[in-house]
């Protein structure tokens, strides 16, 4: 069988079956190009439903680079064509899969599978991390790629011997007989998947008869999921409610947001729309403005300049209208509805905004197909489950797109581990400290024990809310990380992830000082690029990239252990241990309760947690005690002036553990004159005033943070008192607020009661005199 034989019957039977197949053109790169010609010439495929992915504009189609493959997130084409020649990025990979239509086709255009595993490539580049070069990068994630990728029924193999081109060519444009032929490796069972019943997959013709949205919106799904789903959006006729619609990729989750906005917009309601970008909501617009167009002849829409609608407006008063985040996140009060599509790409600090909406529903898509949200799942729920509004929640299962066991998506989730899971809890149950064992996780164990790969990876996953595609890559081959677990009759409990930084020769820390990036180093970088010290590149340390511990066996110390056992095994070789990650309070605390440190935290949140990120150090050599000990010492003297600006927003509860995470050693001497002790003790046990003079009182909070003495006892709603008004110079109406003072008046007198033990404990004898006078019979 020749390539455009087999292609146009890969496509025939995924239209038949409304699966989806694929065609690896492997070997010569032109010689996959030239049959590439032949192929899209011959395919019943429309070239605007057809993309390219790759470094070159190389066909008479839509094409877009790897880095932008997220630009395909919410669109659906029938073939999608990667050129992995120079580069795979394994997110890039995963959010063009997800793109490709039931009755589609994904090809890849790849090396030849004998030597693609040993070939060096853009992405591996990134893994190489100074000082190891791209020569220790290792190419397993391929070669599990390449397994997979034969193993996996609808996927057909061809391969071309390199540099055989000239025939490539057809004799006729568009005759695909005339292509010569290719070696077919491998073409997987073809037989179609099981489809779901018609019990999981029909519309629920018992529709309530009560049901607040018109019966068209139900005769619009497409399967009993969307019915329930759009049943569950009815909760948001009522105020203070929140729906939380999850679902993989293709289950219809949007299409049912769009006929839930589209209902409310024919009721008189303002709904607003966000999503990373305006392509990822099209599917929501196309729904609703569908639907408004058959119940509302006086509908009107308005679209962009790509004619994707933005805003239809109805003849009731109602509208849905699309908002970038940052746009919406102001306007979100205002409207009557909030729909959130895609929330899971968007940043925790910017979800928390929007639960100010009196109603609000979040659509998301789960296994991090679009490379990246996990602070979805793994934070923001939390915070949701918290807020004053009751919560429905749905999850979509049916696919609408393809059919169900699509062997297309189940290739995308074992290749790229979208689905890995840690060990279910019966297995775990009973791990503690004691019952556990230290196992180095060896790349090449990992790819031997695909059972063993899945656990660890899958406990990444859901423990964290950054860990995406591209981390199974690096997991796999880059030289500079380490992984270790502990184990409990075989099954991981509790896994980290180390990366090796440090050791730096003098030019490149001198690189690094004068402004120049390298790629990994995070500690060694932030200290000499943003806290200039070129001397920090210097000693070697091992960075804690993720550590994660089994839900089922949290708080039994497993973390603790682990983090022993890395001491143990790192801690005569190196001269620090380190960690960084978005501040909260509870990781503050037990990052501190285990030995670290901290040194520095940003001046800006992170993208993706919303949280401001703070660096932790543990020495272990005499060599890191000296870095440990000069960063500290001047941390603790910048963080309160911090406070009062580019941290002036930061959460009260961070700044106090952050203070309580710094070294007692280096907390700052109080250098308060006579009269500025007298200012102090007179606004704590008289008639003085804080306002006076602020600077005194902010140096006695950050000594009284930082030595944290047993003698001094006061409440939280002390502490943030102090943080609120003393560090960050809130204003006392805000304070009170936030604090649920009764009035300014009340909150100036607990100020000035807050610091009555302060004095007692750090005053001078002319403090002293002052207090005595006052509290003197």
């Amino acid at each position: 069988m020749n390539v455009g034989t087999l292609a146009s019957s890969l496509s025939r039977e995924a239209r038949e079956t409304n699966e989806r197949r694929a065609l690896v053109l492997g070997g010569d790169r032109e010689r996959g190009y030239a049959c590439l010609e032949a192929i899209l010439s011959t395919l019943p495929v429309g070239i605007t439903d057809t993309t390219l992915v790759g470094p070159e504009d190389r066909l008479r189609c839509e094409q877009i680079k790897q880095p932008h493959a997220g630009r395909l997130l919410g669109t659906t084409r029938q073939v999608v064509i990667v050129d992995a020649h120079e580069d795979l990025q394994p997110n890039a990979l995963g959010q063009v899969v997800g793109a490709v239509d039931g009755g589609g086709l994904l090809i890849l255009l790849t090396p030849a599978a004998e030597t693609w595993p040993d070939r060096r490539n853009g992405f591996d580049e990134s893994l190489a991390v100074p000082p190891f070069t791209i020569d220790d990068v290792t190419g397993r994630f391929r070669r599990r790629l390449v397994e997979t990728i034969r193993e996996h029924r609808g996927i057909a193999v061809v391969e071309f011997s390199d540099g055989d081109t000239g025939s490539a060519e057809p004799t006729t444009p568009g005759d695909p007989t005339a292509l010569a032929e290719g070696e077919l490796v491998e073409t997987g069972s073809t037989n179609p998947a099981p489809i779901l019943s018609s019990a999981d997959t029909e519309p629920d013709a018992s529709r309530s008869s009560d049901a607040a949205f018109p019966a068209a919106a139900y005769d619009a799904c497409l399967t009993g999921d969307q019915v329930g789903a759009l049943a569950a959006f009815e909760s948001l006729t009522e105020p203070g409610r929140a729906v939380v619609l999850d679902a993989d990729r293709g289950r219809g989750k949007s299409s049912a947001a769009g006929l839930a906005a589209g209902c409310f917009a024919l009721a008189g309601d303002s709904v607003l729309v966000t999503a990373p970008s305006v392509a990822n909501a099209t599917e929501l617009f196309a729904r609703a403005d569908e639907l408004v167009a058959e119940l509302d002849a006086e509908a009107a829409v308005a679209a962009d300049s790509q004619d994707v609608p933005r805003e239809i407006d109805t003849s009731s008063g109602g509208r849905v209208r699309f908002r970038d985040p940052s746009a919406a996140v102001s306007e979100c009060e205002a409207a009557d509805v909030v729909i959130v599509d895609e929330a899971a790409a968007l940043p925790v600090s910017t979800l928390e905004s929007f639960l100010a909406a009196d109603r609000i529903a979040f659509a998301t898509t789960i296994h991090g197909y679009e490379g990246a949200g996990r602070g979805f799942s793994v934070r923001f729920r939390d915070r949701l489950a918290e807020s004053d509004h009751d919560v429905t929640e749905r999850t979509l299962a049916a696919p609408i797109r393809y059919a169900a066991g699509d062997p297309i998506e189940v290739w995308a989730f074992r290749a790229l581990l979208l689905d890995a899971r840690p060990p279910v809890a019966p297995l775990v149950a009973d791990a503690t400290p004691d019952s556990v064992e230290y196992r180095r996780l060896d790349p090449d164990d990992l790819l031997a024990d695909e059972r063993l790969l899945r656990e660890a990876f899958g406990l990444l996953v859901l423990a964290h809310y950054r860990t995406e595609p591209n981390d199974l890559a690096r997991l796999l081959d880059a030289p500079n990380l380490d992984a270790r677990a502990l184990v409990h009759d075989g099954h991981v409990v509790s896994v980290a992830l180390l990366a090796r930084e440090g050791d730096l020769d003098a030019e490149t820390r001198a690189m690094m000082y004068e402004g120049g990036r390298i790629r990994g180093n995070m500690l060694p970088d932030v200290l000499t690029s943003q806290l200039r010290d070129e001397a920090a590149g210097e000693p070697a340390g091992v960075r804690v990239v993720r550590i994660a511990t089994h839900h089922e066996v949290r708080a039994r110390g497993l973390g603790s252990r682990l983090l022993e056992h890395i001491r143990d095994e790192f801690g005569s070789t190196v001269d620090w241990l380190g960690t960084g990650f978005g501040a909260t309070p509870g990781l503050l605390s037990f990052w501190r309760e285990n030995g670290f440190r901290t040194l520095h935290v940003s001046t800006t949140r992170n993208d993706a947690s919303g949280e401001y990120s703070a660096l932790m150090l543990d020495p272990t050599s005499d060599t890191g005690r000296a870095l440990y000990d000069r960063h500290a010492e001047r941390f603790a003297r910048r963080f309160p002036a911090l406070c009062t600006d580019s941290l002036a927003d930061l959460d009260p509860d961070v700044a106090r553990e952050v203070l309580r995470s710094t070294p007692d050693e280096a907390a700052p001497s109080l250098e308060c004159s006579e009269y500025e002790w007298r200012i102090v003790a007179g606004a704590a046990y008289g008639p003085g005033l804080f306002d006076v003079d602020p600077g005194p009182f902010r140096e006695l909070v950050g000594r009284y943070f930082v030595t944290k003495p047993d003698a001094v006892d006061l409440s939280a709603r002390e502490e943030r008192l102090l943080v609120l008004r003393v560090l960050q110079g809130k204003d006392w109406a805000t304070v009170a607020h936030r604090l649920e003072f009764h009035s300014a008046g009340q909150c100036m007198r607990a100020l000035g009661k807050a610091f009555q033990p302060l004095v007692d404990e750090y005053g001078s004898a002319a403090a002293l005199e002052v207090r005595d006078r006052f509290t003197t019979e």
